[in-house]
């Protein structure tokens, strides 16, 4: 709303309301509002789950500090929707349909979340919101968003042109002076291709899934498109889900990601790194910057209430919603592929799970008896009954999900 306020302004010539036009100030406007409003609102939110008795109900898992968490307010990720919404109204401009996007992305999956906790509080059932009403309310944002990203007008994504020597094109353009320049050509590219790490020409073209059938089928390719969205955004709101376990784990390795995608963003929707990167260009999704920006803020301020020992958990209501924020923002930028890198902290919890759950049954049918690959899943608990602090163990995945981070960043020069 204040880019439109500032945008008026700067037309009567205000003095310093074209600061607003600037997508990094108000990046940092965002991040900075966030955190006041996860710190000043966060306490609040806070005493009123404590006053309407929102605990949380911890089972005895033999972990130590365990039972110590029994009564802590949950629910706490209203804090983390409210830092990431508010922002974003305020200071991204509200007709870009990334922006749309996301908001119903955080709204949907924050709702899910929401119903999931409220069933385990008010209506003491541990088992919360079943798990195939989940998966239908994933698969539903999942064709949403997938139909935003692939029938929306507004939404294009370009690369450079080839000539058939696998020349890149330039074109003499007219610069703002007056002067006769070259410069790249770019032309409109097909909305199912996406980027693949580490390779030099590095499209892949989910149309390609089905070529081999023929033209007819391949025009079809959308709805492989939409099955991949469906996948990405249930998997890893899943895997943030089964991050959040110990105190500030799930937030912090979040901001993490966060960054990783913000920077991305930015990248992808700016002309000149595009063009020297030689990665997508991405029109107008600059604005996503923004969001993340917020997503970031909030996932720090939240740290605050939530760092060891943690005064408030994030719940469903937070976990699932980050989880899918992370997975729709991949998609839009054309950089889920990466998701297994910059998200391999969720990926390594996922896949503890998996692997316990399928060795244990394997082992029990061919044996007699269940065995286990870890002392206990997710991955984090493991290290809690070999006996490492909770700070401890949470430090080091964030080192862990840095590394990642960076080795994701290296994948824009290193092909």
């Amino acid at each position: 709303m204040f880019y439109y306020l500032f945008s008026y302004l700067d037309s009567v010539d205000f003095p310093g309301a074209g600061v607003f036009q600037y997508v990094t100030f108000r990046t940092a406007m965002a991040v900075f509002t966030s955190l006041v409003i996860s710190l000043l609102f966060g306490k609040r939110i806070i005493d009123y789950l404590r006053k309407l008795q929102v605990g949380e109900t911890v089972r005895d898992l033999g972990l130590e500090g365990q039972m110590q968490k029994q009564g802590t307010p949950t629910m706490g990720g209203l804090i983390i929707l409210a830092a990431i919404i508010i922002p974003t109204l305020l200071f991204a401009k509200l007709h870009n349909p990334y922006i749309w996007l996301m908001l119903i992305s955080t709204v949907w999956l924050g709702l899910i979340g929401f119903t999931d906790d409220y069933i385990k509080v008010f209506k003491k059932d541990k088992g919360g919101l079943a798990g195939r009403f989940k998966v239908v309310g994933q698969i539903g944002i999942g064709i949403l968003a997938g139909a935003i990203l692939y029938f929306n007008g507004e939404i294009t994504v370009k690369h450079k042109a080839y000539d058939e020597a696998g020349n890149v094109i330039v074109e003499q353009v007219i610069d703002e002076q007056g002067h006769e320049t070259e410069q790249t050509k770019w032309v409109e590219t097909g909305l199912t291709k996406t980027t693949i790490p580490f390779v030099k020409h590095n499209e892949f073209d989910y149309r390609w899934l089905l070529d081999w059938m023929g033209e007819t089928v391949a025009q079809y390719a959308w709805i492989i498109y939409i099955l991949i969205v469906i996948f990405v955004i249930t998997a890893v709101s899943n895997g943030a889900n089964m991050t959040d376990g110990l105190d500030g784990l799930a937030g912090g390795t979040s901001a993490i990601i966060g960054l990783t995608l913000a920077i991305f963003a930015y990248l992808s929707s700016n002309l000149i790194f595009a063009d020297y990167l030689n990665i997508m260009f991405i029109p107008n999704s600059e604005e996503l910057v923004i969001y993340m920006g917020a997503f970031i803020g909030a996932c720090i301020g939240f740290l605050w209430y939530n760092s060891y020992p943690a005064q408030v958990f994030m719940g469903d209501t937070g976990s699932l919603a980050i989880g899918g924020i992370i997975a729709v923002f991949a998609l839009a930028i054309k950089k889920e592929l990466l998701i297994p890198i910059f998200c391999g902290v969720f990926l390594l919890e996922n896949v503890s799970v998996m692997l316990q759950v399928g060795y244990f049954k394997y082992t029990k049918k061919k044996f007699g008896e269940g065995r286990r690959v870890f002392l206990m899943a997710p991955l984090h608990h493991h290290y809690q009954k070999k006996g490492l602090h909770e700070s401890k163990i949470v430090s080091r995945f964030w080192i862990v999900g840095v590394m990642l981070a960076v080795l994701s960043i290296i994948t824009l020069k290193l092909r």
